[in-house]
């Protein structure tokens, strides 16, 4: 295999001298002029993990929900998981290697790795509907092809659509088909069959205001819209045909801003959810009759979902260990309504979607949620066989048949592979159904206690060190027991900080019993880390 002409192609996708990037938790992320060189060099380090894993790998370019004139790429492992952690390095070394030396660092990895050149390698490629993605995602394509990988252009699709496309082709079609409308058919025919649960639904009910981001979302729900056969009533806002990508719309911008996105302007009550840019967050919404602002975000999802899936398993008597994974910014409530109401197991991990889905995968159902709307559900093989075989047994009471045949259409309506906003959305209609709720009622289960982040700037970072999920800082010195102390404080309060994973600031978290007590908490807490870990710049001020 001779690398030297292979590779050659590599002077049209040039670096830029000097210019370093780090593959983080979502790949690489930039402004999409800088990011030539990285698809191209993508393309090839795809493809020798194709041949590594012999098989097929998943490169989807797309920056998520970051602003338009922004791009970056993430790589799908086999089963439609993200990229294991030593090749996020392999990735970064790539990433920065100087032209000149671009051929040594292949030849590294190829050795390191013990790959065999001679083996076929495939590659799947997708892209978002960013105007810089087009040739970003020729540029991934030229990178396969200069290793002699084959590869196939899906074109633009979403990238849950994407993990699932990686997942169906490696699962030889166990999981699915892998085209669009192999992932519309399947996830539209197992929420009708959910649907079919719901009696007597009206026309109002069925009806969902959808912000699509102005991204690939919204051509992609229309897809899907198309087999629904009015069972879903999709009114989509914000579908990319005027506005610009993730300007004050998405996902991102609802959760943190806590209003509605421009372009949606939905009466009182009324059920909004808004994805992001490239539809793997959701979060749900509406404006009460007195025009107040309500956002259901990850935490209200993941209960609504474990709570119906842990109602069903007691119906169907399966003994199987349904989990929630959160991390440390999950709102207290949710936490306690999880553990204490529905008692269900409660496990708290670091921040970042990886390590939330490593966590899920130790239990039979692994529901988790980011705050910021990004989850799904995965279920254990032990867990699909036992459902799998229930729902065909014949000599069982018609309850039990019932939740059966619920569980099983539930694991076809979700994308296991990541967080889908498609899927979430449909499972969350469903269950609304079938439980015949409102988005108030699912709103009421608990309330959420006040809370406030804030952030500060450091001259170091990494002075700051965590424990126990995030929860517990173990150095500036003296900095967990000023906050301990600025804790007892407050009425149901608590308090972490955790340095920023991409920039010089540490990040404050504080929750209380009102607004007032968070706000205050907040700020005390700011100005311990201001004055114990290297503070830059004025004294944080107080709020209000």
């Amino acid at each position: 295999f001779d690398l030297e002409t292979k590779t050659f192609k590599s002077s049209l996708h040039p670096k830029p001298a000097g210019l370093v990037l780090q593959y983080g938790t979502a790949g690489f992320r930039t402004n999409a002029k800088q990011l030539d060189h990285i698809m191209f060099r993508m393309g090839l380090l795809a493809t020798l993990r194709s041949r590594k894993t012999k098989a097929t790998i998943g490169v989807m370019v797309t920056a998520s929900h970051n602003p338009e004139e922004d791009n970056g790429v993430k790589l799908i492992d086999p089963m439609g998981e993200m990229l294991t952690a030593t090749w996020e390095d392999f990735a970064t070394q790539l990433a920065n290697t100087e032209q000149k030396e671009l051929l040594a660092a292949l030849k590294d990895i190829i050795n390191k790795e013990a790959i065999n050149m001679k083996l076929e390698a495939e590659v799947f490629v997708g892209k978002d509907t960013r105007s810089s993605s087009a040739s970003l995602s020729q540029a991934v394509l030229d990178g396969v092809h200069a290793l002699g990988g084959q590869s196939k252009d899906y074109g633009l699709v979403t990238t849950p659509q994407l993990h699932y496309m990686v997942c169906c082709q490696n699962s030889h079609g166990q999981y699915g088909e892998a085209t669009v409308e192999g992932y519309c058919s399947k996830l539209s025919q197992a929420f009708l069959a959910l649907s079919k649960n719901a009696s007597n639904r009206t026309d109002d009910q069925k009806h969902l205001f959808v912000d699509g981001a102005n991204g690939i979302g919204a051509p992609k729900l229309r897809e899907v819209e198309s087999h629904l056969k009015k069972q879903l009533q999709i009114s989509i806002f914000n579908d990319g045909s005027r506005g610009k990508l993730n300007h004050q719309c998405g996902a991102d911008f609802v959760k943190v801003q806590q209003k509605p996105p421009t372009g949606v302007a939905p009466g009182a009550n009324h059920r909004c959810c808004s994805f992001d840019g490239d539809a793997d967050r959701i979060v749900y919404y509406y404006t009460d009759s007195r025009g107040f602002f309500h956002l259901l975000d990850g935490d209200k999802i993941a209960t609504l979902i474990s709570t119906f899936l842990k109602e069903l398993l007691v119906q169907a008597g399966l003994d199987l260990k349904i989990a929630v994974v959160q991390t440390a910014y999950a709102n207290g409530s949710s936490t306690r309504y999880l553990e204490d109401t529905m008692k269900v197991i409660v496990r708290c991990t670091k921040t970042g979607v990886k390590h939330l889905h490593h966590a899920a995968q130790e239990f039979d159902i692994g529901v988790y949620f980011e705050a910021n709307g990004h989850g799904t559900v995965l279920f254990s093989k032990t867990a699909e066989e036992k459902v799998q075989l229930l729902a065909k047994s014949t000599n069982i009471n018609d309850e039990r048949k019932r939740a059966a045949l619920l569980l099983q259409n539930t694991v076809n309506v979700i994308n296991q592979t990541v967080g889908d906003a498609i899927s979430d959305m449909l499972l969350i209609e469903a269950i609304l159904a079938i439980k015949g709720m409102t988005v108030q009622q699912w709103d009421a289960i608990y309330s959420d206690l006040p809370n406030r982040q804030l952030k500060v700037t450091v001259s170091d970072r990494r002075v700051i060190e965590t424990t126990d999920a995030e929860r517990r800082a173990v150095s500036p010195a003296g900095l967990q027991e000023a906050i301990d102390g600025l804790v007892k404080k407050y009425k149901q309060a608590r308090s972490f900080v955790r340095p920023s994973g991409t920039e010089d600031v540490v990040r404050v978290y504080a929750e209380a019993d009102s607004q007032e007590s968070a706000d205050a908490l907040a700020h005390e807490v700011s100005l311990a880390v201001h004055r114990l870990a290297g503070g830059v710049g004025a004294e944080p001020k107080p709020l209000h």
